[in-house]
């Protein structure tokens, strides 16, 4: 895979009864309103949640759906954490550690109140996203996500990429 410059992609992961289903967009601007592509990869077999070790959980299936992108995105957006403290890493430093692109972790809750994160206020939400980033400075990392398309709390290409797993993982296999 070459890296592109403008191809941006954002995943996410939804757990279900028989393993679990990743999803990504991309997209190349972060005002975009669509999405150039979607991608799903449906995983039989997930590890089981061990508490402060979610990563170990969620970043297979994360490789797996960027696996079948044809080019390596510039950034990497998640529904999560990268640092859940200053010291202490999440699944976005995981990742950015797997695959070298950076990563801009975007959490709809606080972890330990997240004091070490943007919080970033999108439409009239009166609840801030939480914002952290590996590999691109955090302040431009927040600037990105609060100029992403949408006038809601979560961005439109977010909630697309949530929807996408969700709805996915629904269907019969």
């Amino acid at each position: 895979m070459s890296t592109t410059p403008s191809m941006i992609a954002a995943v996410d992961v939804c757990y279900h009864e028989h393993g679990a289903t990743s999803a990504a967009v991309v997209f190349a601007d972060w005002a975009d309103e669509q999405a150039s592509a979607q991608h799903l990869c449906h995983i039989p077999e997930v590890a089981e949640y061990q508490p402060g070790q979610f990563y170990r959980r969620e970043l297979p299936c994360v490789l797996a759906v960027l696996k079948l992108l044809p080019q390596t995105p510039f950034v990497i957006v998640i529904d999560g954490h990268v640092w859940l403290r200053p010291d202490e890493p999440g699944l976005g430093w995981h990742l950015y550690e797997a695959t070298g692109i950076p990563v801009i972790g975007v959490a709809k809750t606080s972890f330990d109140q997240s004091p070490h994160a943007a919080h970033v206020f999108r439409g009239e939400s009166l609840k801030p996203l939480f914002v952290t980033s590996i590999g691109i400075a955090q302040d431009v990392a927040a600037q990105h996500i609060e100029s992403m398309h949408g006038p809601f709390r979560l961005p439109t290409l977010l909630k697309l990429v949530d929807h996408l797993c969700r709805s996915s993982s629904l269907a019969p296999t």
